[in-house]
């Protein structure tokens, strides 16, 4: 695949730009802001072909008409069970997008949980996740269930470990301070902060980020570790068993945090 670049947006959004292989052409998943993307594309003298869009919210659909009046024919993909305005290309689950001059092709993943018609679009190596999985977080469950969202997460924990994640903000520092409350003797999790903060002094995003760098500093995708098990326990004063409750246990921890 080309290469892919982080455009900020508002406060901690990211509209992640793909481009094509000869460079010309440019794919963009939640533009929630028409501004930015346009500057890009104006600069970088490039094309709008796609947009591709995870889930309902204004700040990841936000830019969608103000992008198709510069580019009416543009397509416009996002989740069959949204309504968004401006889709050209409605998607249900395991629907493969070919994009030849970008060397890409995408399979749509159901995601319920932040919102009931969340979808993914991933490749062999690339993940793009709006706001289902965070770097050492997930997504509030805005709409869904915390089953929903547990199996959403269960799901993108099959993909390859070496699954680039492309998450639609830029929430790792204060996800890691969570994660560390819950894991404080995680030794990966420790890593990971050492590398954010680099990240953070030469102001570059901290993602993508590998899912195996996840799966070992995460705690949301850890429900099963005995630390993490046990802290949300000791927090709640409560003992609990099954994984989901566990996860839904440490959701709600995570919204009073």
């Amino acid at each position: 695949m080309a290469n892919i670049i982080a455009i900020p947006a508002f406060k901690d959004n990211y509209i992640w730009a793909i481009h094509s292989l000869e460079g010309s052409n440019l794919i963009v998943v939640d533009p929630g802001s028409a501004d930015p993307v346009l500057e890009y594309l104006h600069s970088n003298n490039l094309n709008l072909q796609s947009i591709l869009i995870t889930h309902h919210h204004w700040d990841h659909t936000g830019g969608i008409l103000a992008l198709k009046k510069h580019y009416p024919h543009i397509q416009v993909y996002g989740p069959l069970k949204e309504k968004i305005d401006g889709l050209t290309h409605p998607l249900q689950e395991n629907q493969k997008l070919s994009f030849p001059s970008f060397d890409m092709t995408l399979t749509v993943m159901d995601i319920p949980g932040h919102t009931l018609g969340h979808i993914a679009y991933f490749s062999s190596n690339h993940l793009f996740c709006g706001d289902t999985l965070f770097s050492c977080g997930c997504g509030k469950i805005f709409e869904g269930t915390p089953a929903q969202m547990a199996n959403s997460l269960e799901k993108i924990k099959k993909l390859s470990v070496n699954t680039q994640i492309y998450c639609g903000h830029e929430y790792t520092f204060s996800n890691i301070a969570f994660a560390q409350k819950v894991e404080p003797n995680n030794l990966a999790l420790k890593a990971r902060l050492n590398e954010v903060l680099k990240f953070q002094q030469q102001k570059l995003p901290t993602l993508p980020v590998s899912l195996e760098s996840e799966l070992r500093t995460n705690p949301f995708l850890r429900c099963q570790e005995k630390e993490v098990i046990q802290s949300v326990q000791d927090y709640w004063g409560i003992s609990l068993c099954s994984p989901l409750d566990i996860f839904a246990k440490l959701r709600e921890w995570k919204n009073q945090f």
